[in-house]
């Protein structure tokens, strides 16, 4: 998508995004701020995050909060008191982004280790659930909320050796879909995106023999979440989106 964001797309929402510490979260938590927006950093190591939020606050814009939060290991009630302090800090939520995500291991079907398997659904299906379920609520207290769904080319299409993620990704569309559909006359929207192929440690792990000079970086396919989360997008709901 070749969208192009005013410099106040994002003034005064309040965004959470997981995976916040590098990569895509990263880079559009950056962005966000960059564009107004107050940006709630959720991730697994908080040296990251805290590095995040000290180059958003040179931009002079906005401030940002590192919440350290292992997806894997969190259980509901992680997620209930994360929901409290959100209400507490900042009343409503107008954006929430499910970025982070597990790869797994690439290998036959037969293959897949059930801990692996576990892990990858863990981070990637039943954490988007437990977030979502939580923060519900504050997404409806916002004006217009957009949620946006991480999925992949093989979260649409099965492919060889890619069972756990592949699987995995299907089910975060189908979580999205089911999400939209039930609230599909609210003031809320639920979108997914597929980045592709993008300079990620998750994309070398995948691909380690790659050139990753011909792969995008984060800062250059952020155009499709910046629409979906600024009100541009606030007919569009249900729908799957590839930024590449």
């Amino acid at each position: 998508m070749n969208y192009s964001s005013p410099t106040n797309l994002l003034n005064n929402k309040t965004i959470l995004i997981t995976g916040a510490g590098d990569g895509i979260g990263k880079a559009l938590a950056i962005k966000c701020a960059s564009l107004g927006a107050k940006v709630i950093l959720l991730g697994r190591t908080l040296s990251k995050l805290d590095s995040v939020a000290q180059q958003i606050a040179l931009l002079n814009k906005q401030s940002a909060e590192p919440i350290q939060l292992d997806l894997n290991g969190a259980t509901e009630e992680h997620y209930v008191n994360l929901a409290e302090h959100i209400k507490s800090e900042y009343g409503y939520l107008d954006g929430l982004v499910h970025n982070a995500s597990q790869l797994g291991k690439l290998c036959k079907f037969t293959e897949i280790e059930t801990e692996t398997w576990h892990e990858v659904m863990q981070t990637n299906v039943n954490a988007a659930f437990l977030l979502t379920k939580q923060l519900l609520p504050l997404l409806q207290q916002a004006d217009n909320a957009s949620t946006i769904f991480t999925t992949s080319s093989v979260g649409h299409k099965g492919r060889a050796l890619w069972g756990t993620y592949s699987v995995s990704k299907f089910a975060t569309e189908g979580m999205m879909q089911v999400i939209a559909d039930e609230y599909n006359k609210s003031s809320m929207r639920f979108n997914a995106v597929n980045p592709g192929g993008t300079r990620t440690s998750m994309r070398a792990s995948a691909y380690p023999e790659e050139d990753t000079n011909r792969l995008k970086t984060p800062e250059e396919i952020l155009d499709t979440y910046l629409y979906l989360l600024g009100d541009d997008s606030l007919e569009v709901t249900g729908q799957r989106f590839n930024a590449q």
